[in-house]
């Protein structure tokens, strides 16, 4: 199982004014408001901090998996992954601001292949 949340980089201007509180606790609270766990066999995602709605899809399920980095967030090593499913059109997950989000793309896409076979 693996968790992913936002990478500590995608609030680079939060961190970079720390010094003023409130900031970091926008920050802090964003971060810990979402929530992807990837299973061998499911994905979960968790959203919220105070209530939480919490959704799930299995691996075979998938249907395409998309990137977006910009020049910055390359640099940083961080980008959004969203997730379709098969479900209807509109099932999509997005994972904004996440580390290394071509390894969480190759991990489910091996996942999605083992489970095919």
């Amino acid at each position: 199982m693996r968790e992913v949340r936002p990478s500590w980089w995608n609030f680079g201007w939060h961190l970079a004014f720390c010094w003023l509180v409130i900031p970091l606790l926008v920050a802090l609270y964003r971060r810990h408001s979402y929530l992807m766990r990837i299973y061998s066999d499911r994905v979960s995602i968790e959203e919220g901090f105070w209530s939480k709605e919490t959704s799930e899809f299995f691996i075979k399920d998938i249907r395409s998996i998309d990137v977006r980095q910009g020049v910055w967030g390359r640099m940083a090593g961080i980008g959004d992954v969203t997730i379709s499913t098969a479900a209807t059109v509109d099932a999509a997950e997005t994972a904004t601001g996440v580390a290394d989000p071509n390894q969480i793309k190759d991990m489910l896409i091996a996942q999605r292949q083992q489970a095919a076979s």
